[in-house]
């Protein structure tokens, strides 16, 4: 049986040939009823584009590539999924580059960039892993490029975060209102941004409380949920406790959490726990976790809607998003023991 082709898709839809292709080449120059008509069509048919031959014709792989530091971080998961939803809809395909903290793997994926197997790239850590001569624009210099949720330090780089300083201010500022003054901090890694801003916004709070700050209530941690675990550890053995622990992000809360039952300690009775990022499991956690909601699907959409203007050759009318966060307080949290 012959394989249908862009001719048979063509009559199928009632378009020209021509238009067939730029559906599935360019979607966003194709009105949304044909789009429809065409795509509907290629179900029907069970057409399969050769996408290795459109790629040889046009100089474009037609996939872009997703640095991200850990795929299997719930934080992670569900920003790809916003990022997918969209490239599917532009006609492109994603390369998922689990980077797994390793600046050579960080490399790898940015070579593959530059060797023409992705046309851009969505790069969600702190470092820039291409060679630069700082003596030229720097963008000129670079794939088409997005970065998110770690910011690095280039201003010419687009971007999409939240406020992190301001989202750890307000999760200090509802343990605050319920009368703690001993607050534990659990930090992420200090080599990223967002742990560095969530500790600035933590000191910033404590500060305008005139509360000294206890360094020894600062533990370090890493985002995961063993992290979360050995530092409640730690904190239950000082002399004096803290009535309230702010993770640094939910996964270390559970791990906290998990620690707190272990030894029968209440929640919120006897120790108050908030975290940060409002991922799946915060709301099955007992008591529910009262965290900062991270808008996990905008961050992950507005990436890939500035990617993909760059890579229509569109000049992106902002170059620095900032998505809201959101408090929500669930049931992990209450006033000061007595």
């Amino acid at each position: 049986m012959t394989k249908p082709g862009i001719k048979d898709i063509a009559r199928l839809s009632g378009v020209s040939p021509a238009t067939v292709s730029r559906v599935l080449r360019n979607p966003g120059l194709v009105s949304e009823d044909t789009r429809t008509r065409v795509m509907a069509a290629i179900d029907k048919a069970g057409y399969k584009p050769n996408r290795f031959g459109a790629s040889l014709r046009t100089q474009k792989s037609g996939n872009i590539m997703v640095v991200i530091p850990d795929i299997t971080n719930q934080v992670n998961a569900g920003i790809i999924r916003a990022i997918e939803s969209e490239a599917q809809k532009a006609g492109y395909c994603i390369l998922l580059g689990d980077t797994q903290g390793k600046p050579e793997r960080e490399q790898h994926y940015a070579d593959m960039v530059n060797s023409g197997q992705a046309d851009g790239i969505l790069l969600f850590t702190a470092n820039l892993p291409f060679s630069l001569d700082h003596s030229r624009p720097l963008l000129g210099q670079l794939p088409p490029l997005v970065n998110a949720n770690e910011a690095n330090e280039y201003d010419e780089i687009y971007k999409v975060v939240i406020d992190n300083r301001a989202g750890a201010q307000a999760a200090m500022e509802h343990l605050l209102e319920l009368g703690h003054t001993r607050i534990a901090a659990v930090l992420g890694p200090l080599e990223t941004p967002t742990s560095r801003e969530r500790l600035a916004g933590y000191r910033q709070a404590l500060e305008h409380a005139n509360i000294e700050i206890d360094e020894e209530l600062i533990i370090p941690g890493d985002y995961g949920t063993e992290s979360g675990r050995l530092a409640m550890e730690k904190l239950l053995k000082l002399r004096h406790r803290p009535t309230a622990v702010f993770c640094f992000s939910d996964d270390m809360a559970i791990g906290a959490v998990s620690v707190l039952h272990q030894y029968g300690f209440a929640i919120p009775g006897d120790m108050s726990v908030m975290g940060f990022d409002d991922i799946r499991y915060a709301t099955l956690l007992s008591p529910a976790l009262t965290t900062v909601h991270q808008p996990l699907e905008e961050i992950g959409k507005a990436s890939m809607q500035l990617l993909l203007q760059q890579l229509k050759g569109e000049e992106p009318e902002q170059r620095y998003i900032v998505q809201p966060f959101s408090l929500v307080i669930r049931q992990s949290t209450g006033p000061v023991p007595r």
